[in-house]
C-alpha cells in the first residue's frame, strides 16, 4: 500500500474511532511520519477469522481496539438477527459476554455488549474477569443464541482478542463461521447505545454468582469418585498457578472445597495483563511454571498445576525420582485423563454400551489404543475443540456412540457436556482426583504413564512452530504448503513416506502408486500430514490464529526385551532425523 492509500485509511480510522487512547495513536504515528509501523497497522483489516479476532492491542485497522471490536460485533449481531428470525422479531435474542484479564479486555467486552444491546440482543455481561469454559457454560445455562469471550489465550501481553461462540456454546464453525465473516466484511455502520440505557432497558444485565455457583457445582458433580476424595482429599498437596489469569477463583473454590490443600503462587494470582513474571504465559512451556515448580519443590507438592489467562488449558509437573519435578505434556495428560475416565467408569458399571471419546488428528495415536483396551473408540476431528464439540452434538444426536471425553494435544481437555470447549478448571478438578486416586494404589503418575507405555507402545511428540510475521508472512507460509503439495519429500527422517493426507484437497495419496487416491472423510483445512512407514506421522498446518506455520510429529516404538529406556532412545533418534528435515525446509 503506497503513502496515500495509508493515509487516507489512517484518517478514516481517526474519524470513526471513539476511544481517545487508540485514536491518538495514530495521530502521533501520522505527525512522525512512521510510514512502516503506519502501514504495518493498516496494510489490511484484522482478520474476523472462523475463530473469531486476534491481533496486537492498538490503534488501527490491523489491530486489535475499540472500534475494531465494535465493527467485528455489528456483524456478528446482524447475522445472528438473520438465523433467528421469530426470535429477532419477538425481542428474545440474548449473548453472553465474558473477559479475561489482558489489557482492554473488560473495555472491550462491554463495548460488545452494548453493541449486542443496539441491535435488540438482551447482552448477560460478567462483571469481572471469568474463565472461557464458564461463557461456554453460561450460554447453555441461559439459552443464549451466541456468545464471546474477550481473550487472546496464551499469546504475549500485547496481544487481545475474542471468541465468536455459537448457541450450544461451542465456537462457531461452519456455516456460521463464513456466514459471520461475510456480515463483518459488510459493515459499514454500527449501531450504538449508551449502558445507562441499556441497562434501563433491560437489554444489559450483570451476571456473577448466577452463573459462578452453577458452574462450580457442576465441575464438582463430574468428578469420578467422591468417597476416594472425602475420605483422603487431605493427603494431596497441590501448588497452583494461574499465570496473572482468571483461573484462581475457580480452582481454588472448587478444590478447596472438596478438601484438597491448594496452595497458590502468590506471584501470580492476581489477574494481570502484563504477566510480569513470565515471556509467555502459557502452561505449555517450561518456563512459564518457574515459579511453581519452585514453589512446589518448597512445600512437597503431590501435583504442580497452571492455567493459561482464560482458564481452558491445564498444565501439570509431577514429582520425579530424582527430587524434581516432570513436565507432563498435554499429550501424556490428556491420555492418562482418557485412561482414568474410562477405568473409572467401568468400576462403576457406568460405562456407556459405546462408549467414544474425541481428539484431534495431531494429537497422540495412544489414544486409540487406550480407549480401544476399554473397548471404547477414539474418534478424530480437525484441530481445535470446536471440531471436538462437532463431534460431540454429533454423537448425541445420532445417540450413538457416547462421548465421555474430548483432548487436544495442546493442553485442552473437556471431561464434561455442560461446556463445549476445552476446560481447565474441570481438568484441575479430575487431574487432583486421578492424582489422589493413583496415590491410593501406591502409584504416581508417571508410574501410571510408564504401565500404559509397558502395554501400548512407547508414544513420544514433537512440536516445531515457526513465526512469519509482516505483511509477508501469509504469502511465505503458502509458499511452504505449496511446495510441500508439488514436491512431496518420499522420505521424512530417513523413514520412507507411506502415504499422504491432504486435507485441503480432502483425498488421501499415495507416494509409490501415484495413480492410486482415496477420499478424506473431514472437513476441509489446509492440513498436509505424512504417514510413515513404521507408523509415524508428521503433520504441517499453517495457524488459524497466529502468524506461524506449525509441525508435529508422533513417534511410536514398541517396547521389547531392552525395556521402556530403549524405545525411549529409539523414539528420540527418530523424531531428532525428522526435526532436521523440517528446519531445513523452514529456514531454522
Amino acid at each position: 500500500m503506497d503513502k496515500a492509500g495509508i493515509l487516507a485509511q489512517a484518517k478514516d480510522y481517526i474519524h470513526k474511532e471513539k476511544d481517545v487512547h487508540f485514536k491518538t495513536e495514530v495521530e502521533k504515528l501520522l505527525a512522525q511520519e512512521d510510514w512502516k509501523e503506519l502501514e504495518d497497522r493498516f496494510f489490511r483489516n484484522l482478520e474476523f477469522g472462523t475463530g473469531g479476532l486476534r491481533g496486537v492491542i492498538g490503534g488501527g485497522y490491523n489491530r486489535m481496539n475499540t472500534l475494531v471490536v465494535k465493527s467485528a460485533t455489528q456483524g456478528l449481531a446482524s447475522y445472528v438477527r438473520k438465523a433467528f428470525p421469530d426470535k429477532a422479531a419477538a425481542g428474545t435474542l440474548s449473548a453472553a459476554i465474558a473477559f479475561d484479564s489482558r489489557h482492554y479486555s473488560q473495555e472491550f467486552a462491554e463495548a460488545a455488549a452494548l453493541i449486542f444491546a443496539a441491535n435488540h440482543i438482551k447482552a448477560y455481561l460478567f462483571s469481572s474477569l471469568r474463565p472461557t469454559p464458564e461463557l461456554s457454560f453460561a450460554i447453555r445455562q441461559l439459552g443464549c443464541d451466541t456468545g464471546i469471550v474477550v481473550t487472546a489465550s496464551h499469546n504475549p501481553a500485547q496481544y487481545n482478542g475474542y471468541k465468536a461462540y455459537w448457541n450450544d456454546g461451542s465456537q462457531v464453525i461452519a456455516p456460521h463461521d463464513t456466514g459471520i465473516i461475510e456480515e463483518v466484511n459488510r459493515v459499514t455502520s454500527i449501531k450504538e447505545i449508551d449502558k445507562a440505557e441499556a441497562l434501563s432497558q433491560g437489554l444489559l444485565q450483570i451476571i456473577d454468582t448466577v452463573i459462578d455457583e452453577p458452574y462450580q457445582a457442576m465441575v464438582r458433580s463430574r468428578l469420578l469418585r467422591p468417597a476416594l476424595i472425602k475420605a483422603k482429599a487431605g493427603e494431596v498437596k497441590i501448588v497452583y498457578t494461574p499465570l496473572h489469569g482468571t483461573g484462581a477463583m475457580h480452582v481454588e473454590s472448587v478444590l478447596g472445597s472438596l478438601g484438597l490443600k491448594v496452595i497458590t503462587v502468590p506471584e501470580q494470582r492476581e489477574g494481570n495483563g502484563d504477566f510480569p513474571t513470565v515471556a509467555f504465559p502459557n502452561p505449555e512451556e517450561a518456563p512459564a511454571l518457574e515459579l511453581a515448580l519452585k514453589l512446589g519443590k518448597e512445600v512437597g507438592a503431590d501435583v504442580v498445576m497452571a492455567t493459561d489467562p482464560d482458564a481452558d488449558r491445564l498444565g501439570i509437573a509431577v514429582p520425579d525420582n530424582a527430587g524434581g519435578f516432570t513436565l507432563v505434556t498435554g499429550n501424556q495428560l490428556g491420555t492418562l485423563l482418557a485412561d482414568y475416565m474410562f477405568l473409572s467408569l467401568k468400576e462403576a458399571g457406568n460405562l456407556p454400551p459405546k462408549p467414544a471419546m474425541v481428539n484431534t488428528i495431531v494429537t497422540t495415536g495412544m489414544q486409540q489404543r487406550v480407549a480401544a483396551s476399554y473397548g471404547a473408540v477414539c474418534i478424530e476431528c480437525l484441530t481445535g475443540f470446536k471440531w471436538i464439540a462437532d463431534v460431540w452434538r454429533k454423537s448425541e444426536a445420532a445417540g450413538t456412540p457416547t462421548v465421555v471425553f474430548g483432548t487436544e494435544e495442546s493442553y485442552g481437555y473437556l471431561v464434561e457436556p455442560e461446556v463445549r470447549d476445552k476446560d481447565g478448571v474441570s481438568a484441575a478438578a479430575l487431574t487432583a482426583e486421578m492424582t489422589l486416586y493413583w496415590r491410593s494404589k501406591g502409584k504416581s503418575l508417571l508410574d501410571r504413564l510408564d504401565d500404559l507405555y509397558l502395554t501400548n507402545g512407547y508414544w513420544q511428540e514433537l512440536g516445531i512452530s515457526k513465526y512469519f510475521q509482516g505483511p509477508e508472512g501469509p504469502a511465505i507460509m503458502q509458499g511452504i504448503m505449496e511446495q510441500y503439495r508439488k514436491q512431496a519429500p518420499g522420505v521424512l527422517g530417513g523413514i520412507e513416506v507411506a502415504k499422504i493426507r491432504d486435507i485441503q484437497e480432502l483425498v488421501w495419496k499415495y507416494p509409490a502408486h501415484p495413480e492410486r487416491k482415496e477420499p478424506v472423510d473431514l472437513p476441509q483445512s489446509d492440513v498436509l500430514q505424512f504417514f510413515l512407514k513404521d507408523g509415524t506421522v508428521v503433520s504441517v498446518r499453517p495457524s488459524g490464529t497466529e502468524p506461524k506455520i506449525k509441525f508435529y510429529a508422533s513417534c511410536c516404538t514398541e517396547v521389547g526385551s531392552n525395556g521402556l529406556p530403549a524405545a525411549k532412545a529409539e523414539a528420540a533418534r527418530k523424531l531428532e532425523a525428522i526435526k532436521k528435515d523440517i528446519r531445513r525446509v523452514i529456514g531454522d
